[in-house]
């Protein structure tokens, strides 16, 4: 069901798209090539198709929106949680302060160093 409201969301947006790309502010667009007056479908009544076209895929868009969110796939318990969750909680505290050693460290016992050769 995600899957498919998904692929109505990306027609609908194309859709919406292309409708608002034809439409011109001014009165131009796809209107404007309608100048005769016998059109039966004349400058006024495409503006006011583009108009209602645009609403309506306005609403759609929202509407899929909302259903769609409620058809977002959860994850099942049992299921390993996402890598981002799991270095979240193994971050190190980058305002921790290191733990120094409090004792001396044990003293090395001396050997006596070798002598390769000559002195007399």
């Amino acid at each position: 069901m995600y899957i498919l409201i998904t692929v109505l969301l990306l027609i609908v947006c194309v859709l919406l798209v292309l409708i608002v790309l034809v439409q011109n502010s001014k009165g131009g667009g796809l209107a404007s090539n309608f100048q005769s007056s016998g059109q039966v479908m004349g400058v006024r009544k495409t503006t006011d198709f583009l108009e209602k076209g645009t609403w309506f895929l306005a609403g759609a868009l929202l509407f899929l929106s909302v259903v769609g969110a409620g058809f977002i796939p959860r994850a099942q318990d049992g299921v390993d949680q996402s890598r981002v969750q799991e270095q979240i909680e193994t971050a190190v505290d980058p305002t921790q302060v290191p733990s120094f050693p409090t004792t001396a460290p044990a003293a090395a016992e001396e050997t006596p160093a070798t002598d390769d050769g000559g002195e007399n």
